[in-house]
């Protein structure tokens, strides 16, 4: 989907996989100028969607050449093929076409051939700019390819691996609160503690997916969206780590789900809560139900970045909510398997009004 901005020429391929509505922008936007678009609705902050559109830069166009050929699609110009000569001072890999110019394809901080999670604190009071100023490129974190294995994970291991133990802690939960021997509050009093019986399982199971609800968007928000004090290296690293990475590299389909591993750490801890707080069957009946919302959450992410939902659905609702979190809004819409919490908490993203074409 090659695109211009005046003599300046884009290939928007990598984009429309993860927008919503890609193909109707492949339809009307081939071939055509958007310098129009890109200082009207819905980029209302032109300088942003500038800056993000670089990162598709071709080159430009010689003079009498602006005109794109009528269906010309990405071999227009020839798949770009990184040199192994870097600027210096940049940091940035070169890229040759034979109908335009060589060109530096992003300017950035980091060397890309390095693993970045060691680079990143040393951006300090650039860090937060430039970690949500998407590429589409995989990013490599750690030196050891044993612990860069184990932070990548496809969609379905996520399935795999805690399907099978939802449906067993459930049976689990269930068959345990038949027993009839399972009260709430008889640490306090045993003569007005309430039973709780195996018909109430499945509304604790809901409340626990309702609770992961809320937890997504706490920890979405005030972890994964902390603003690292720029004198910080080890906060930036971990805000890199824990989230920075997603932003910076939202195409990377080897990312979009919490790995197994580090997950059941996590996991560990809050059911370690859940212990303290209520009684042992309760608790892990809470505690499964919660699982069961991370799975959904975390398929849905995945799904939200590549799926292609039918326009006036819930999730293509959904999935344009989260591309305007990725690349206009990243101080609000911390919702993502739900907007349900950004209500009360004040942080929705505005509904906006464009004309059809736009």
């Amino acid at each position: 989907c090659l695109v211009r901005c005046q003599r300046r020429l884009y290939d928007l391929s990598g984009f429309v996989r993860l927008h919503p509505g890609g193909e109707q922008l492949l339809r009307r936007r081939a071939g055509t100028d958007v310098s129009a678009a890109l200082d009207g609705p819905p980029h209302r902050h032109s300088a942003n969607a500038r800056r993000w559109l670089e990162q598709y830069y071709l080159g430009e166009m010689e003079p009498g050449e602006e005109q794109v050929p009528p269906g010309a699609g990405p071999r227009s110009c020839p798949e770009p093929v990184d040199e192994p000569v870097v600027d210096a001072a940049a940091q940035t890999p070169r890229r040759m076409d034979p109908r335009c110019k060589t060109v530096d394809v992003e300017k950035d901080l980091v060397d890309w051939r390095k693993p970045l999670l060691w680079q990143v604190g040393y951006l300090g009071e650039k860090y937060d700019e430039w970690v949500h100023q998407p590429v589409d490129r995989p990013i490599r974190l750690f030196h050891s390819d044993l612990l860069e294995s184990l932070s990548k994970t496809a969609w379905y291991v996520v399935f795999m691996v805690w399907a099978p133990v939802v449906l067993y802690l459930s049976w689990v939960s269930y068959t345990s609160l038949a027993w009839g021997d399972t009260r709430l509050f008889s640490s306090f009093t045993t003569e007005y503690s309430i039973p709780v019986h195996k018909y109430y399982f499945p509304f604790i199971f809901l409340l626990g997916m309702f609770l992961w609800s809320l937890l997504e968007y706490l920890i979405h928000r005030f972890v994964f969206h902390m603003k690292p004090p720029a004198s910080n290296y080890y906060l930036i690293t971990l805000h890199f780590l824990l989230h920075g990475q997603h932003h910076k590299s939202p195409f990377d389909s080897s990312r979009l789900v919490f790995p197994p591993v580090p997950a059941s750490l996590v996991m560990g801890f809050f059911y370690g809560i859940l212990r303290l707080l209520l009684p042992e069957v309760l608790g892990l009946s809470v505690f499964v139900g919660g699982l069961c919302g991370y799975v959904i959450y975390d398929m849905m992410h995945y799904y939200l970045h590549y799926g292609s939902p039918k326009e006036g659905t819930y999730l293509y609702g959904l999935k344009a909510y989260h591309v305007k979190h990725h690349f206009e809004h990243q101080k609000s819409g911390f919702g993502i398997s739900t907007r349900f919490w950004d209500y009360p908490f004040r942080t929705l993203i505005p509904e906006e009004t464009f004309e059809k074409e736009d």
